[in-house]
């Protein structure tokens, strides 16, 4: 086992501090990353916080993770020393259920286990993420990250990224169909890039001004308020697809009537419940449905995607010893449009505190 510097939750109600953690030695079939940066999810924050159930403390938040990898056990063949990997927000999973062997491990009918907050499936110990200097992972839940993007803003293609990819890749999404995005913040600005590269018509549901300006700078063609009624009829029957990344309970209803026959509408944020009525549905053969992250697969396929189109997510860089302000901000929605964490500058500070 090898110590490392890392900040974690130590209960659900004090503030992250630093903590020193052990990871694993390798296995054959490891790599050891020395993390560069890490991105800061809202889902860290509801798990520090226990807020999606009991948390396994101390936790070490992080899903959106961008190293170089520094050591490979002797089976490793994906990677060697010195590339640029990334790690999401799966470590592990069962590797012999339907899902996973149609690549889809997000929906490993056995549970996944998860980068952090979740358990090792051999040895039970609890995982820790990307809050932390360096991380030892399988190199089939590894991915390559193309040299040619910029790493502070790979990290959350990692989670709010894939997130996006994922269903408008699944549900074939290219030009000629016009897509609406509900919400813009880390998933939404991520569905605008990408459904814009891949030739569509976008829109961007919103009730802000400041949101609907931000929308068109990142490529978006349309925008609709969704507060005014007249917009919203003139908006009905139009779209293809849409994708609500909103992150609680809200009515579907008015979105629905906005879809064509046939239509589909997606959630990928909302994990509460959310109202619906069957008419809108009924009467135009709609459809709802729900997508998770991507398959390393998938998330493999969306970082080439992104490199080939030059994207990347708009960040505000911190460091590690800010993360509790950042998570304030991110409950104000005062971020445009992820924290990027860089461990390399924390990692420079543990050394230089030993020396």
């Amino acid at each position: 086992m090898t110590k490392v510097h890392a900040y974690a939750a130590l209960d659900a109600t004090t503030p992250l501090q630093a903590h020193v953690i052990e990871r694993r030695d390798l296995k054959p079939t490891d790599i050891q990353i020395e993390i560069l940066y890490s991105g800061v999810c809202h889902s860290d924050l509801h798990q520090a916080r226990s807020e999606w159930g009991p948390a396994i403390y101390p936790l070490v938040p992080g899903h959106e993770i961008v190293g170089r990898v520094t050591a490979v056990g002797e089976q490793v063949s994906r990677f060697k020393v010195g590339d640029l990997a990334g790690v999401g927000c799966m470590v592990d999973s069962c590797q012999h259920c339907d899902s996973c062997a149609e690549g889809l491990e997000q929906y490993c009918e056995n549970g996944a286990t998860w980068t952090y907050n979740s358990r090792e499936r051999d040895t039970k110990l609890p995982t820790h993420g990307g809050y932390s200097t360096d991380i030892v992972v399988t190199e089939g839940f590894a991915v390559h990250v193309p040299e040619t993007l910029d790493i502070r803003g790979v990290a959350p293609l990692l989670c709010a990224g894939i997130t996006m990819f994922s269903p408008l890749n699944h549900w074939k999404i290219g030009k000629g169909h016009r897509v609406a995005i509900v919400g813009l913040g880390g998933l939404g600005h991520m569905g605008i890039k990408l459904a814009v590269a891949m030739g569509a018509d976008v829109t961007l549901f919103t009730t802000s001004q400041g949101k609907a300006d931000d929308a068109i700078r990142l490529g978006a063609h349309h925008v609709v308020f969704s507060t005014d009624r007249d917009a919203m009829k003139a908006a009905r029957g139009s779209f293809d697809f849409i994708i609500s990344t909103v992150p609680s309970g809200h009515d579907l209803n008015p979105y629905l009537m906005t879809l064509k026959r046939d239509g589909q509408l997606v959630i990928v944020g909302a994990l509460e419940p959310v109202g619906l009525s069957g008419m809108p549905l009924v009467g135009q053969r709609r459809s709802v449905a729900g997508s998770n992250i991507g398959g390393i697969a998938e998330t493999q396929q969306m970082l080439d995607f992104c490199a080939e189109h030059g994207i990347v997510a708009d960040v505000e860089m911190i460091r590690m010893q800010d993360i509790n302000e950042a998570y304030e901000r991110m409950l104000k929605n005062d971020v445009k449009y992820r924290f990027v964490i860089d461990m390399a500058a924390y990692r420079a500070e543990q050394e230089s505190a030993a020396d």
